[in-house]
């Protein structure tokens, strides 16, 4: 048996799973950290929310919307958190109301962590969602799921090379089979509590004119609102004329997702992707 296939077993073996993880229900009191889980439609987001969280459905409405979620807990290396698993979309550009629901929890509703669960098969088509996610949030990871569909269908995927291009971990798994569950969870704790600081690339470029614009808009943005980490997306939207981020920036909600403690941390690439 090679390392990999020795680190699977000993990661699935339920001694290993129970020292680690603790799968709290819908037992929702007290909690630490608030994740939220997002991804396109079918990537298995479902399964690794039951696989951290042991339920199998527990959903009601978001407030004002036909939208349902689902929420759970669990708990890891003696913290608690709050897994959020958002409607399965596309895209954030709020067309729907699955994407503004999906858009407005990680941008108002201040998630320590956004676990963009993406299919190994189909990556090109699910990285959309994940480069619209981190214009949004630097507090990223991205789970590769369905690594062994990928496999069997001869699909090799470089995480490592990923997560560099990205800025952020990438944690390959099989969510179904219980394969790096706790590979996921180490690193959801990792930056939750700041012993990693993700740095997303923020690789979507546009017209001159345009680029211009966002930069300046950004700028101003910046100065009124210090240490607004994704102004440049603000800025976009505000082109675009989004009425609900136009709302956050006149009203000063925006400022609500400020409110993360800075803490002294390693960065991606000297913790999680070396």
């Amino acid at each position: 048996m090679n390392t990999a296939q020795t680190t699977r077993a000993c990661e699935t073996c339920p001694a290993h799973n129970v020292a680690n993880l603790v799968k709290l229900g819908i037992n929702l009191e007290g909690t630490d950290y608030v994740v939220a889980l997002a991804g396109n439609p079918n990537t298995g987001k479902s399964t690794v929310f039951n696989a951290l969280t042991g339920l199998r459905q527990h959903t009601g409405n978001w407030p004002g919307k036909t939208v349902t979620r689902a929420e759970g807990a669990f708990s890891y290396s003696d913290k608690r958190y709050k897994l959020v698993d958002l409607p399965g979309t596309y895209s954030l550009l709020s067309t729907s109301t699955d994407e503004e629901v999906a858009r407005n929890f990680i941008l108002f509703g201040q998630p320590d962590v956004t676990v963009i669960v993406v299919d190994a098969t189909r990556l090109e088509r699910n990285l959309n969602l994940a480069l619209q996610v981190l214009e949004i949030t630097d507090r990223a990871i991205v789970c590769l799921n369905l690594i062994d569909e990928a496999q069997r269908l001869g699909i090799a995927v470089a995480e490592r090379t990923l997560a560099k291009d990205l800025g952020v971990p990438v944690v390959p798994t099989a969510a179904r089979r219980g394969i790096g569950i706790q590979d996921l969870l180490h690193t959801i704790h990792d930056v939750a509590t700041g012993a990693v600081i993700p740095k997303p690339k923020r690789i979507v470029k546009h017209a001159p004119q345009l680029e211009k614009a966002i930069g300046s808009l950004a700028e101003s943005l910046q100065s009124k609102f210090p240490g607004l980490t994704n102004a440049r997306w603000v800025a976009l939207r505000l082109l675009e004329g989004d009425d609900r981020i136009i709302s956050a920036v006149r009203t000063g909600e925006i400022t609500s997702i400020l409110s993360l403690t800075e803490l002294p941390r390693e960065t991606v690439g000297e913790g999680v992707l070396e």
